[in-house]
C-alpha cells in the first residue's frame, strides 16, 4: 500500500509542475499581421490554352491582414494574399483582396475565411507591364494556423492557405486558379 501511495503522489506531482503558467495573449483592438511563404499554384483558361495539369511552385509574399478584434476569440480582417507564377516566360501574380473573419477555435489554433476581389497581373519588376493584361475576377480563401509563439502582443504563427479563384480574360475566357500556399505569420494585436 505504501508503494502504491508514493507511485500516486508521484504522478500528481509530476502532473502539476507539467501544467503550462502562461498565460493567454491579450487579442483585442487592432490587428495588423503579414506572411510570407510558398506553395504550389495551378492555373486553367477555360479554351484549355493552359490546362489545369500543369502546377507551379510559387511564393506568397506579402500576404497581408489588417482589422478589429470583435472579442478575444473574433477578428473581422481585410486580408490580401496571393502567389506569382510563370506564363509564356513572364511572371505574373494572382492575388486576392477580401474581408474575412479568423476564429480561435482554441487559445492557439485559429479558421480564417474570406471572399472578395481576384486580381490577375504582371509582376511589378517586369518590363511594359502597362503593355500586359490587368484582369479581375472574385475568390475565395479558407485558411488555418498554429501560434507558436505568443507574447504580449506579438504572435509568430505557421499557417497554411487554400485559395480559389476567376479572373475575365479577352474574349470571354476564364482564368482559374488553385492556389495551396504554407508559411509563417508575423501578426500584432
Amino acid at each position: 500500500m505504501k508503494h502504491v501511495l508514493i507511485i500516486i503522489f508521484t504522478f500528481c506531482a509530476l502532473l502539476s509542475y507539467g501544467q503550462n503558467d502562461t498565460k493567454p495573449i491579450d487579442r483585442n483592438g487592432f490587428v495588423i499581421g503579414f506572411g510570407i511563404g510558398s506553395g504550389v499554384i495551378s492555373i486553367s483558361d477555360s479554351d484549355q490554352a493552359v490546362p489545369f495539369d500543369d502546377a507551379q511552385a510559387g511564393g506568397s509574399f506579402p500576404n497581408l491582414k489588417v482589422g478589429w478584434m470583435v472579442n478575444d476569440r473574433l477578428a473581422i480582417l481585410a486580408t490580401y494574399a496571393g502567389m506569382g507564377y510563370e506564363l509564356e516566360d513572364k511572371d505574373r501574380s494572382f492575388d486576392a483582396l477580401m474581408p474575412s473573419v479568423q476564429y480561435w477555435v482554441k487559445d492557439r489554433w485559429w479558421i480564417n475565411a474570406g471572399a472578395g476581389l481576384a486580381m490577375d497581373f504582371p509582376a511589378f519588376y517586369e518590363d511594359n507591364i502597362e503593355e500586359e493584361d490587368w484582369n479581375f475576377g472574385g475568390a475565395v480563401a479558407f485558411s488555418t494556423g498554429y501560434e507558436l509563439v505568443q507574447k504580449k502582443s506579438f504572435v509568430l504563427d505557421l499557417q497554411t492557405q487554400l485559395q480559389m479563384g476567376w479572373a475575365s480574360l479577352d474574349n470571354d475566357i476564364n482564368r482559374e486558379v488553385v492556389v495551396l500556399s504554407f508559411g509563417v505569420g508575423f501578426n500584432w494585436f
